[in-house]
């Protein structure tokens, strides 16, 4: 059996232009559009756009009625550099996008991201009490991770 998980995020109207969107900031590929049939209740209109980011498959589907996303459910990012850091969290905070505490932002569709960088997720996770305590008292200050500092909590603890 071949069997996957393919993530499914709900949109009004916009789930071509957020498969786009997204496709743009991780460089992604925009897959498979699918409309709606001639006899439906939105003949002609976006059904689905599938894409691909970082090797994983998603779906935007339009169901006519808005999408209200939460906390509960997000997609975490461990970029290495710091650029990286900027661009997607610049990227997806851009144009209605909200920065959340430590690493946490929603993009313009209400959509839950974690933007955490490999070293943050190593050094929160060493064996030593005092640095990851160190590294996680630093990074609880923040809304976007700045590696330098991240990695500075790490080595004066």
């Amino acid at each position: 059996m071949k069997t996957k998980i393919t993530p499914f995020l709900l949109f009004n109207t916009e789930a071509e232009e957020a498969a786009r969107f997204y496709v743009s900031v991780f460089n992604g590929k925009l897959l498979h559009v699918q409309r709606y049939p001639d006899n439906s209740p939105m003949p002609g209109a976006v059904m689905t756009a599938t894409f691909e980011i970082f090797g994983m498959t998603m779906t935007a589907l339009n169901w006519g009625q808005e999408a209200k996303y939460t906390e509960s459910i997000s997609f975490a990012i461990e970029p290495e550099t710091q650029e990286e850091v900027d661009h997607f969290w610049n990227s997806l905070t851009a144009n209605g996008g909200e920065e959340g505490p430590c690493g946490w932002l929603k993009d313009k569709y209400g959509v839950s991201w974690q933007v955490a960088p490999e070293v943050l997720i190593r050094y929160v996770n060493d064996p030593d009490p005092k640095k990851s305590s160190a590294v996680m008292q630093v990074m609880m200050k923040m809304k976007k991770i700045i590696i330098k500092d991240i990695e500075a909590a790490y080595q004066q603890a």
